[in-house]
């Protein structure tokens, strides 16, 4: 038992820290996440989703100390109590997300690794596992230093993530594993190749044959029966390939833009999913910064999801000379964790991005 303690000690201390410290990098992402489990869609609650961001920081907070905590061996009794107090959290989400098909991504390692919902339940079941060993052999876990520096090192870990997740919501994740960092082509990102797997689905159809409703399982080709047709239900057996870039668009009055704007050699991106709650600092900072841009022979334009009326207000209260373009409001949250933030692209290839603090640093040619 000793020993099963041990390991189960280091796996579950070390996984608890990366999941968390991932979940930290982008603390407004997994707060995204939390509000679509909020929703009235999956666990009805919405009025916890003007809290999401708040919740979001204490959990990836109390996730990395408590792997800390554990590898440490600060305060065992708390420590595995609270690690499967959560844990059993995790696993009612996980299950409750995939039986009902829900959430297609737990976000459990934020947009590093994706899992479907079905893996983010097997992985928190196997935690389970290992801290049901950690507290049936709760004796075992002891501290590896003195009293003295194991207070240090736990204060110092719920110090230092307190410090990184401020950093990162006042500029951006300190890694980006988005689709549309720095150095990636957004339009290659929207291709699906010639060669990617298609789809496989299944198609059960119903057909009224002599008063007697029968199905008849296809690929998807119509079925020759003498009936009837009632319905037909489909299944996806096997999923397709998908590109890493889904929904992003540029919408004009006249229509879709995207490829016409993405292909400028010299372009300024400034991003607000939602104009009417972007921080006005930021607002006023654009219009300095865009004014230089469009002197040195940039294009620069406003993406949003708010409507024109937020969109006309904007412009006149801050005097841009720049017109705004509607896109979705999640590809926009993808884009970047900064409401407002700003790209520069040449030909669809993100040269730099940056959170509204930091406008200043933008490097134009």
């Amino acid at each position: 038992m000793k020993y099963l303690v041990h390991i189960s000690r280091l796996l579950v201390g070390v996984l608890f820290i990366i999941s968390g410290l991932i979940k930290l990098n982008d603390p407004l992402g997994f707060s995204y996440k939390l509000q679509e489990y909020f929703s009235s869609d999956v666990l009805n609650i919405p009025f916890l989703e003007p809290y999401a961001l708040g919740i979001s920081i204490f959990v990836v907070v109390f996730e990395v100390v408590l792997g800390v905590f554990l590898l440490i061996g600060y305060k065992p009794k708390f420590t595995i109590w609270s690690l499967l107090g959560m844990i059993v959290f995790f696993t009612f989400l996980t299950f409750y997300s995939a039986y009902f098909d829900k959430v297609k991504d737990c976000g459990c390692f934020g947009d590093a690794l994706k899992l479907t919902p079905w893996e983010s339940f097997t992985k928190d079941i196997i935690l389970l596992f290992f801290i049901l060993i950690l507290f049936f052999g709760m004796k075992h876990v002891k501290p590896l230093l003195d009293k003295l520096p194991t207070t240090i090192l736990a204060l110092l870990s719920f110090i230092f993530s307190l410090w990184f997740g401020y950093y990162v919501l006042m500029h951006l994740p300190a890694k980006d594993f988005r689709a549309y960092k720095i150095g990636d082509n957004i339009l290659e990102n929207m291709k699906i190749p010639d060669d990617a797997p298609k789809a496989v689905q299944e198609f059960t159809w119903t057909f009224n044959v002599n008063g007697e409703e029968k199905e008849f399982v296809t690929n998807g080709s119509y079925p020759q029966v003498d009936g009837e047709y009632v319905g037909v239900e489909t299944k996806v057996i096997k999923e397709g390939y998908e590109p890493p870039i889904l929904d992003f668009s540029i919408e004009s009055e006249e229509g879709e833009i995207t490829e016409e704007m993405l292909l400028e050699e010299k372009l300024i991106m400034f991003v607000s999913y939602n104009l009417d709650t972007a921080e006005k600092e930021g607002l006023y900072k654009i219009k300095a910064l865009s004014d230089e841009a469009i002197k040195k022979g940039y294009t620069v334009i406003g993406l949003t999801s708010s409507g024109t009326d937020s969109q006309q207000r904007i412009k006149n209260e801050y005097k841009l000379n720049f017109e705004f373009y509607v896109s979705d409001e999640k590809a926009l949250k993808t884009i970047v964790r900064s409401n407002p933030g700003v790209l520069e692209l040449n030909k669809a290839t993100v040269k730099q991005k940056l959170h509204w603090n930091d406008f200043e640093d933008l490097k134009l040619q």
